[in-house]
């Protein structure tokens, strides 16, 4: 008979932070709440992160990671710059598709942002996953349209202003709808091209 062993603190201290951060919010789940859904002494959590906006700073970087794999399984081996857009759109999609306790509330990490005073290091970190995503955008475009980078710029801002409205309504109304639509106006932007 084999016993599983328990999953590291710190681990464990992560998932029950995503889940309540994502379903309740970063400023109304403290860090009794997450300590007692990971199952640890509230010791642990200090001996894994310095403080709570550490915590949250750490969420915030595994939401940023776990969107990136989720893109890389949307772009595989496809080297067309018209797939690796889609890529980008997809890869919102299957994070809206996530078993979330609560329904889906749109984008962790904006939702997060939202709490967080300005000049906070965690709104730099949403801010740099948002230019990362813009950034993949823009490469695919390039990669498509080479004489033409301003065009090609101008269209990934205007894509990602798409994308991040769609998840914003998305997350409003609880399901993947507006993200699907957004993907379809895509699909038609970039058949002009």
């Amino acid at each position: 008979m084999g016993t599983s062993r328990p999953r590291p603190a710190r681990e464990r201290l992560m998932a029950a932070a995503a889940r309540r951060f994502y379903a309740d919010g970063v400023t109304a789940t403290g860090i009794d709440t997450i300590t007692a859904d990971a199952g640890v002494a509230k010791m642990s959590l200090y001996n894994n992160f310095a403080s709570k906006a550490d915590l949250v700073n750490a969420y915030l970087d595994d939401r940023h990671a776990e969107w990136l794999e989720l893109y890389r399984l949307r772009l595989g081996a496809d080297t067309d710059p018209r797939h690796g857009v889609l890529a980008v759109f997809d890869a919102y999609l299957d994070h809206a598709a996530f078993a979330y306790d609560h329904g889906f509330r749109g984008c962790g990490l904006l939702n997060a942002a939202a709490e967080l005073p300005v000049g906070d290091a965690g709104r730099a970190i949403v801010a740099a996953h948002k230019d990362h995503v813009e950034r993949l955008i823009a490469n695919h475009l390039e990669a498509l349209l080479p004489d033409r980078p301003d065009r090609a710029n101008r269209l990934a801002e205007h894509l990602s202003f798409l994308l991040e409205g769609a998840m914003v309504r998305a997350g409003l109304d609880g399901d993947d709808t507006r993200l699907q639509h957004a993907r379809s106006l895509a699909v038609e932007l970039l058949e002009d091209l």
